[in-house]
C-alpha cells in the first residue's frame, strides 16, 4: 500500500494507493491562514494512523523549496515553522516505513501530468501549477529534470515586472498567484456596475477565493471577467515565455486552482504566448490544462514513487 501526500499552500490531501493502482481512499483538510508546521504534522500523523495497513512507501508533493536528495524542507512562503523539517525522516519514524520521497510539489504535480496526464505522449513536458503560489516543474522522457539543489523550474519568481529604484516590481507569482488575482478582483469590484456578473457573485460570498467566481462570471459574458483574464493570461503567457525559450517543450500544461478557469484561461495564454516567443521558435509549444485537476500532486506523488524504481 502506497501513500501520497499534498502539503500545499491551502491544501492538505492524502491518499492511498495499491503499486501502480487506483486510488482508493482519500483524506483531505484545509489549511487556514496562520496554521503552523506542527498542526500539518499532527494532522498527517493522525490520518495514517487511521489506515488499516501500513504503508509500503511514501510520496509527497510540498509547497515549497526542498532537498529531495536528503527530503528536508527548506522553507514554505505561506506556512511558518517549516524551515529545517526532515519531513522523511519525521515520516520514518512515525510509520517504520524505509522508503520516503519528498519533492516540490510542482515538480510532483508536473511527474503527474506528463506520466498520467494532460502530458503523455509528449517527451518534453513543461507544468505551471497557479495556485496559492506559482511553481513549476519541468520532465523530460518522463523524469523530472533536475537542476543544483535545492531546486529548479521555480517559474514564480521570474519578474515579469523588474525592480527598480523607484519600484518594487513584480514577480508571477505575486501577479497570478489565486491570492493576487483575489486581490485584483476585490480592488476591482467597486469600480463595477451593480449589474455585473462578478460584483454580484462576489458580494454575494464571504470574502476571500474571489477569483473561483471568474468562471461563472465568464459563462455570463461578463466584460469585468473576461477582462481579468486576458490580463491574467497575458501575464501568464509573459512567464511561460522564459520556459518556452530556456527548454523549448513540446507542450505546456497550466494546473492548479486557477486553470479550474477552463478553456478560456487557456485561450488567453496561448492567443498571446506567440507575441513573447522568437521568431526562430514559432509557433510556439500548444498550451493544454491539466487533467489530474485537485489530484496532479498525490496522484504526482505516487507516480513518483513508481519512477524512483525504475
Amino acid at each position: 500500500m502506497q501513500v501520497g501526500i499534498e502539503i500545499g499552500g491551502t491544501k492538505l490531501q492524502l491518499v492511498v494507493a495499491e503499486p501502480r493502482g487506483a486510488v482508493t481512499q482519500r483524506y483531505g483538510q484545509t489549511i487556514e491562514r496562520g496554521t503552523h508546521a506542527t498542526a500539518i504534522l499532527a494532522w498527517i500523523d493522525q490520518t495514517i494512523r487511521q489506515l488499516t495497513n501500513p504503508p509500503t512507501a511514501i510520496g509527497v508533493g510540498f509547497g515549497g523549496p526542498v532537498n529531495a536528495e536528503t527530503g528536508q524542507i527548506i522553507t514554505s512562503h505561506q506556512v511558518s515553522g517549516w524551515s529545517g523539517v526532515n519531513l522523511a525522516s519525521w515520516l520514518r519514524e512515525r510509520t517504520g516505513t524505509a522508503r520516503v520521497c519528498v519533492e516540490n510539489d510542482a515538480n510532483v504535480a508536473a511527474l503527474g501530468e506528463a506520466l498520467c496526464g494532460a502530458g503523455q505522449g509528449f517527451r518534453h513536458v513543461f507544468y505551471v501549477t497557479l495556485g496559492s503560489g506559482v511553481g513549476g516543474g519541468m520532465v523530460v522522457d518522463g523524469r523530472l529534470y533536475r537542476g543544483n539543489l535545492p531546486g529548479e523550474a521555480e517559474i514564480g519568481h521570474i519578474w515579469v515586472t523588474p525592480p527598480t529604484a523607484h519600484s518594487p516590481g513584480q514577480t508571477l507569482e505575486q501577479a497570478a498567484s489565486g491570492w493576487a488575482i483575489d486581490r485584483q478582483i476585490r480592488e476591482l469590484i467597486p469600480q463595477l456596475p451593480p449589474h455585473s456578473s462578478l460584483r454580484q457573485y462576489v458580494e454575494a460570498a464571504k470574502p476571500g477565493g474571489e477569483a473561483r467566481w471568474l468562471a461563472p462570471a465568464l459563462a455570463d459574458h461578463d466584460p469585468a471577467a473576461q477582462q481579468a483574464i486576458d490580463q491574467v493570461g497575458r501575464v501568464i503567457a509573459l512567464g511561460l515565455s522564459y520556459a518556452v525559450h530556456l527548454f523549448h517543450p513540446q507542450v505546456l500544461v497550466l494546473g492548479g486552482g486557477l486553470s479550474l478557469v477552463g478553456e478560456p484561461l487557456r485561450q488567453a495564454v496561448e492567443k498571446v504566448l506567440p507575441h513573447y516567443v522568437m521568431a526562430a521558435f514559432q509557433p510556439p509549444p500548444p498550451v493544454r490544462l491539466a487533467q489530474l485537476g485537485t489530484d496532479a500532486v498525490p496522484v504526482g506523488a505516487l507516480a513518483m514513487l513508481g519512477a524512483n524504481e525504475r
